[in-house]
């Protein structure tokens, strides 16, 4: 017989929120590793606000908030507020019960600005990958290093002269299109008026170039876990961006063996900078350059072939912040905020990659 759509007979029911979320959901490690972060640097978020006056939405919320926009994709602040409203997954997560407020756009706005005055993005993200050295997941012997670029939020209509105060031009077609063909353009001469930190820049020959910024990874091989993520301008030279990041690592007490790296890396001055450091340049080669300390007697090793290999592992990295944690093209204005989000989306990464190897280690 057909069933029929009974309309709710009760306006109220009781249950919990914690009971609807199955017992076996990935999230429930992935939440566990994020409290645990966040508790770890909870001083410093006092430090963000004021003893007195009105209690604020906790910044653990908000940051763990930015955590499931990055795993499910949400394309902004103001539609995840949208989507908490019904969202039980969300809200358990967040440790909303469902009489609770939800969140409102401007909260994630006052907390970025707290964020850019202060390490707490990056502190967060080193506590999740403290979780992993602490869990043993993590090799303090071999890494691997790579730098896209990443799309900034301007576009070619606001990139325009230094020494030009004058209003944006009004196009022919009435749209506001100004025609730039036969106009020589560059950094030098030119700025975006909507994000003065991106410089335009291409990554190779036959490649458009774009207003962008440099996002450069460290990572550690034998997991494929992101240690490092650094937001540089555009036009800093990959192996440059490679140098602040091993000074980062050795401060955490990372003191990599050998480092992974494209041919985009061959460069004299770098690899006499890793032999200085004890690091032994797996560099790919380009063909014809002679560079002292990277010949044979380094390219023809196994650890060489096993560090080319394992170092196309980052795209992997590159490929789930693009694809799934929105950083195919940054949301924000400026390199501090971008750094920002950069750090999060990370951390998400991280912390899905931590709670697989967790289950997959209680299996085995």
């Amino acid at each position: 017989m057909r069933g029929e759509v009974d309309p709710p007979s009760s306006m109220f029911h009781s249950f919990s929120v914690e009971s609807r979320i199955p017992a076996d959901h990935p999230f429930r490690r992935v939440k566990q590793l994020a409290d645990s972060a966040l508790s770890a640097i909870s001083a410093e978020l006092d430090g963000l606000y004021a003893k007195g006056g009105r209690p604020s939405i906790p910044p653990e919320r908000l940051l763990k908030a930015q955590l499931l926009i990055a795993f499910y994709s949400v394309r902004s602040d103001r539609q995840f507020c949208e989507q908490l409203d019904y969202n039980l997954l969300f809200r358990w997560f967040l440790d909303l019960d469902l009489e609770s407020g939800g969140l409102d756009q401007s909260n994630f706005s006052r907390l970025r600005e707290r964020l850019v005055e202060t390490d707490i993005a990056r502190r967060f993200f080193d506590e999740v990958v403290r979780l992993a050295r602490k869990d043993k997941l993590l090799s303090s012997d071999h890494f691997t290093v790579d730098g896209p670029l990443i799309d900034a939020w301007a576009s070619f209509k606001s990139f325009k002269r230094k020494d030009d105060d004058e209003p944006p031009k009004s196009g022919g077609d009435g749209t506001g299109m100004v025609d730039f063909k036969g106009e020589k353009r560059s950094n030098a001469t030119h700025r975006s008026t909507t994000d003065p930190d991106a410089k335009l820049m291409r990554k190779g020959n036959g490649q458009p170039a774009k207003l962008s910024y440099g996002r450069h990874a460290l990572m550690e091989n034998r997991s494929g876990l992101c240690i490092d993520l650094l937001i540089t301008d555009a036009t800093m030279a990959e192996h440059k961006a490679a140098r602040q990041l091993l000074t980062r690592a050795r401060r955490r007490r990372i003191h990599p063996k050998t480092l992974g790296v494209d041919k985009g890396y061959h460069v004299k001055d770098f690899v006499q900078h890793l032999r200085e450091h004890k690091i032994k340049p797996h560099i790919a080669r380009i063909e014809g350059r002679k560079t002292p300390g990277l010949d044979g007697r380094t390219t023809c090793t196994e650890g060489y072939k096993v560090s080319q290999r394992k170092r196309k592992r980052v795209e992997e990295i590159f490929g789930w912040l693009k694809t799934v944690g929105g950083m195919r093209k940054t949301r924000f204005i400026g390199q501090a905020r971008t750094q920002i989000a950069a750090y999060l989306s990370a951390a998400a990464y991280n912390l899905l990659r931590i709670a697989k190897l967790q289950d997959a280690g209680r299996t085995a």
